[in-house]
């Protein structure tokens, strides 16, 4: 498909995919076939499953964004996750604090310190393989390369994992959490730097899946930090994330009662 020019984001990210988050059953069951297609059938970091559904513990205290193609009929294309603390047991550890748990420099923030409720992790990113054919996607679930943001000659742009992580901080703030953790590519943050998302490595390395670096970002002033030309894209994602979530809540309030009889 032919990439929009920067200057117009976010028109172009509607012409082409839609993102919502997944809120009833069916599209829950969307992510899960995505995430087993990419992370057991194509890459094999978890195992083949009969039903094709690819779950954990951590999803039932999870939310989940779901990005499809903006044409129909519409296709599957990415998921993401963000991981919340468990309200009943708000010590249990995110997944991030376990894999990293030797690797953290607590010098720079301290998870286990910070109010519980107001941190979570996002993880889970995962493409289809159709939409991340470029040279180096191959063995990756979700990847930007320096190949993503074009020249000014020919521009382009990495709409579905930008608009995943995004996707995953518009849900992350509607759940009130101010710290969102991620384990990342070592480049990623670089990458996020150039669209003026500050992510923040907070301790050395990890071999999982691939090296990975856990990083921070902070999810209030986000937007304010961004530059000019993402700001339109970051509007299209949340205003297409509160439209699904206000027909979602029209659709679960009570019915009026009839009126009575005359």
């Amino acid at each position: 498909m032919t990439e929009p020019t920067r200057a117009h984001l976010g028109d172009g990210y509607k012409t082409y995919f839609s993102i919502a988050p997944a809120l009833e059953p069916e599209r829950i069951d969307d992510v899960f076939f995505i995430r087993h297609d990419v992370y057991a059938r194509e890459l094999g970091f978890e195992p083949v499953r009969d039903n094709q559904r690819e779950t954990d513990q951590y999803d039932a205290r999870s939310v989940h964004c779901l990005v499809r193609t903006a044409q129909e009929p519409s296709r599957l294309v990415g998921c993401a996750r963000v991981v919340l603390t468990d309200n009943a047991d708000p010590d249990a550890p995110l997944p991030f604090e376990l894999t990293c748990r030797n690797t953290l420099d607590r010098s720079i923030i301290d998870p286990a310190k910070l109010p519980r409720h107001r941190i979570a992790e996002v993880s889970r990113l995962a493409v289809l393989s159709e939409f991340r054919r470029r040279k180096g996607e191959q063995h990756s679930a979700a990847v930007i390369s320096d190949n993503d943001f074009g020249n000014e000659q020919q521009p382009r742009f990495p709409f579905i994992p930008v608009s995943l992580y995004i996707g995953a901080v518009a849900l992350a703030r509607r759940q009130g959490v101010e710290y969102l953790f991620t384990l990342t590519e070592p480049r990623l943050a670089e990458h996020f730097g150039k669209l003026g998302v500050h992510i923040v490595p907070i301790g050395g390395p990890v071999e999982h899946r691939g090296q990975r670096i856990p990083s921070m970002l902070r999810v209030e002033g986000m937007y304010d930090s961004l530059r000019a030309l993402v700001k339109p894209l970051w509007n299209t994602i949340n205003e297409q994330i509160d439209g699904v979530y206000s027909a979602h809540a029209e659709q679960q309030a009570p019915q009026s009662a009839a009126a009575p009889l005359a």
